[in-house]
């Protein structure tokens, strides 16, 4: 029987190979910061990757062996966890990879995609000031609009001059 056997996207593949091929696209984009690989693949491995910088700057030992076992090469995770250590990832709080689609593969179609880790440091956003709004008293029925425009002459306007009425001298 197969209870709780499902584990994320299967990829196409069994599950020991799905297993293998996530470990080894996790260990390549740790080690290289940067792959190219098709968009289903990419999106897998993402959760993982966030998981593994979440346990290396969490730091404990525990979670390098966990680490571990998600990439099974203790090299590579010293040298994340001597990244995160440095501050590397220290003011980010998740999102630690990014995705961008490269179109299609030449040969069969597949969607490419180029899966990177984040290194830019994180970007405060900038509240907007509130606005301001006018409380609008409403006309009432009995009193006619008037505007404005209708109450006084612009200031623009010049005043219009009156033509002298013209006298017959007879």
């Amino acid at each position: 029987m197969r209870h709780q056997k499902k584990h994320g996207m299967k990829l196409g593949t069994d599950a020991s190979h799905t297993k293998a091929m996530k470990k080894s696209l996790v260990g390549a984009l740790l080690a290289n910061d940067r792959i190219k690989t098709t968009l289903p693949r990419a999106k897998a491995i993402r959760g993982d990757v966030d998981r593994i910088i979440t346990w290396a700057k969490k730091g404990d030992l525990h979670s390098r062996r966990l680490a571990i076992a998600k990439v099974g090469d203790p090299q590579l995770v010293r040298e994340i966890f001597e990244k995160v250590e440095q501050g590397m990832w220290a003011d980010r709080n998740g999102g630690y990879t990014r995705i961008m689609k490269l179109g299609p593969r030449k040969g069969d179609n597949a969607e490419m995609a180029l899966i990177e880790l984040v290194t830019e440091p994180v970007q405060a956003k900038v509240k907007a000031a509130p606005t301001k709004v006018e409380k609008v008293e409403p006309v009432k029925a009995d009193e006619p609009e008037t505007t404005e425009a209708e109450e006084a002459p612009a200031k623009d306007e010049a005043p219009a001059e009156e033509a002298p009425a013209e006298v017959d001298a007879e």
